[in-house]
């Protein structure tokens, strides 16, 4: 039979899925060196869980470990420290790897006769987890072993892996302030973050529209601020406001917070708070408005957009910040907080006498210096904390706060200026990294915020500006997605948005810019769809199934 052209390029995914032995082994993202050989290692009920370090038997890397092999599959292996030739063990390993300084690197050996995850650190060996994970049946990811028959063959092909991250910084963000989202949920969203090897939640606790984070010594921020009568139910370009007249709100007290930062440790993610200053900050004055410029009844607001209110440059103001950071930072081991910075109208500022005896006084030059002046008193403040502060682009303007890192939202532009300045930076540019952006046709998709960010635009998406030369590129730390909720209510809702979304970011970060393939990496994605079916996760369909472009 003679192939057309049109015919070829229709067969192409899956005779590049079906024929190339590596895609044979299907993970995500893509390893960076994978070299497969005949045979597989079989699970079995007296398979045993060999750990010869003893700094690693009681750890939660074993007990995760031990989670994954056994909920699903009926056994309950035995955690050894010494085992026979004749035995089957899946193992960890906590070694140098003499290819590689990466401290998140890790090997991953499959023979007939065992599995060996190694690596430097355990952080590495829990990715080596993830991909061990990817190499069982689809049906491991079941948490209720009654789905599974006891005669079920868990099989894991023989391979020899090398991996290790591009980037350092890997990261998801999630928005909680436009809408409130439980506790379990938010687990759950880490859970999804690390079985996509990322290390960064960035979470967004404050802003026009609620304060969620309880601070003791500022009780209303709670009381007050996490609460707002209504919300909008129509996106900020149509003029005609409609409200679900429904109250929302809520916050995470100390102890959740907590909880939640332990429970990201122990994936190896490091949570990033944001609190929003100056601007973004309806809800803080609606508590306590004498931190404002403007003597008038604050409000936490009930629609979206950009809100005129902003924090006073008062004494009063930079003590109420280092009183909240306090407690910030006793919750938080983070090396970064963010700082927002972004989207803060200056007009109460230019009205407000206060603010301009401040410029007056320090020298500056406007209203842009003056938000530069506040970002750096913070930072100064942070810095002799032992923290660094990350802020969005518009951080820049005024004048750069002396060691800030840079997140880049409007486009690449502020992160290019950041790296030319030798300032570190983590790119999340609105056209590629927001996932609040629909995904599909408009007609048939859920409210989103605007715009159109599909899934091949997210893979083909490139961290390192052509405008950086070699050693300016190194001052990218990595990237992240954007997940802003104003029209984002529900758990389920967030998953449709972010995966696979997050999935191709994953990829984007992990794997080396030469290896990465869309047709390799969509039909690995089909059996990432399979896993996130047996995990109950909501993911958007577009690609099951078709190509797309």
């Amino acid at each position: 039979m003679k192939l057309t052209p049109l015919f070829l390029w229709a067969l192409l995914p899956i005779l590049v899925f079906a024929q190339s032995p590596t895609e044979q082994i299907s993970i995500i993202p893509k390893p960076v060196e994978v070299i497969k050989s005949e045979g597989f290692f079989e699970l079995k009920e007296n398979s045993k869980i060999l750990i010869t370090n003893s700094s690693l038997r009681n750890s939660t890397l074993a007990t995760q470990l031990k989670d994954l092999l056994d909920t699903a599959t009926w056994f309950d292996l035995p955690i050894v420290s010494q085992a026979t030739e004749q035995d089957t063990v899946v193992s960890l390993v906590l070694a140098p790897l003499p290819q590689t300084k990466n401290p998140e690197a890790y090997t991953l050996s499959v023979t007939p006769a065992k599995v060996e995850i190694t690596a430097a650190t355990e952080q590495g060996l829990f990715y080596g987890l993830q991909s061990l994970r990817q190499l069982l049946p689809v049906e491991i990811e079941h948490r209720d072993p009654s789905f599974i028959p006891r005669t079920f063959a868990w099989k894991i092909p023989s391979a020899e892996i090398f991996d290790e991250p591009r980037f350092g910084y890997r990261g998801m963000h999630l928005d909680v302030g436009r809408h409130f989202q439980p506790i379990e949920f938010v687990k759950k969203y880490i859970d999804l973050i690390a079985m996509h090897k990322m290390n960064r939640f960035h979470w967004h606790l404050t802003e026009d529209q609620g304060w969620r984070i309880e601070i003791k010594k500022y009780p209303k921020l709670t009381e007050i601020g996490a609460w707002r009568d209504s919300t909008s139910i129509r996106r900020p370009v149509q003029k005609l406001a409609t409200y679900d007249s429904k109250r929302h709100g809520g916050f995470y007290t100390q102890d959740e917070i907590r909880e939640v930062v332990a429970y990201a440790q122990s994936k190896y993610i490091t949570v990033i708070p944001e609190i929003e200053l100056p601007g973004h900050s309806s809800a803080a004055l609606a508590a306590y408005p004498e931190l404002g410029c403007v003597d008038k009844e604050y409000k936490v607001q009930s629609t979206f957009g950009i809100f005129e209110d902003i924090f006073c440059p008062r004494e009063e103001t930079f003590a109420f910040f280092e009183d909240v950071f306090d407690e910030v930072l006793e919750l938080f081991p983070s090396e970064y907080i963010h700082i927002g910075g972004d989207e803060a109208p200056k007009k109460q500022w230019e009205e407000s006498e206060f603010a301009q005896s401040v410029i007056k006084r320090e020298g500056l030059k406007d209203e842009l210096e003056l938000q530069s002046y506040f970002v750096q008193r913070v930072e100064r403040y942070l810095n002799s904390k032992g923290r660094q502060i990350i802020g969005w682009d518009e951080i820049l303007e005024g004048g750069l706060a002396p060691r800030a890192t840079v997140m880049s939202w409007q486009e690449e532009v502020g992160g290019i200026e950041a790296a030319k300045m030798k300032h570190d930076v983590i790119m999340t540019p609105w056209s590629t990294n927001y996932f609040d952006h629909y995904q599909g046709d408009i007609a048939t998709e859920p409210l989103a915020i605007g715009f159109y960010t599909p899934l091949t635009q997210v893979y083909n998406y490139e961290p390192i500006p052509k405008e950086l030369t070699e050693e300016e590129g190194k001052y990218v730390l990595g990237s992240q997605g954007n997940l802003w909720t104003e029209f984002i209510h529900t758990p389920e809702k967030i998953e449709y948005m972010a995966l696979p979304r997050m999935t191709a970011l994953s990829e984007v970060l992990w794997t080396p810019k030469e290896d990465k393939d869309w047709f390799s990496f969509w039909g690995r994605l089909q059996i990432q769809f399979k896993r996130f079916d047996n995990l109950g996760v909501n993911y958007a369909k577009h690609f099951k199934g078709k190509m797309g472009n």
